[in-house]
């Protein structure tokens, strides 16, 4: 996954690949909180919906969510990766996600 754009200067600290950070307790979502994510708010929005939900849930939720909020062009289609914006979208946030999850359940 891309890093932080240090070249962007405090755009590229709050800006660009998503990257969360989850507390997790009873298998429920206890705390998410957004490091790192799109400029249009999407990453923020989506992680209101998923707060308190079970890890099950939010594993599926978290993307789809971000694709309600992302306000990318759903008809922009790409014919080579045969995906919109909103589906990339919703996949990088899907990984950042599965990353954080991991590291939220090793301790």
């Amino acid at each position: 996954m891309l890093s932080r754009q240090v070249c962007l200067g405090k755009y590229g600290e709050l800006f660009g690949a998503p990257k969360i950070s989850l507390k997790i307790h009873d298998n429920n979502i206890k705390k998410i909180e957004v490091i790192r994510g799109a400029p249009c708010g999407a990453t923020w929005d989506a992680a209101k919906k998923i707060k308190g939900l079970n890890l099950d849930k939010a594993r599926i939720r978290f993307g789809l969510e971000v694709q309600f909020f992302c306000t990318a062009n759903p008809a922009n289609w790409d014919p080579i990766t045969e995906k919109s914006p909103v589906h990339m979208a919703a996949n990088i946030h899907e990984k950042a996600f599965k990353k954080s999850l991991k590291s939220a359940l090793k301790y």
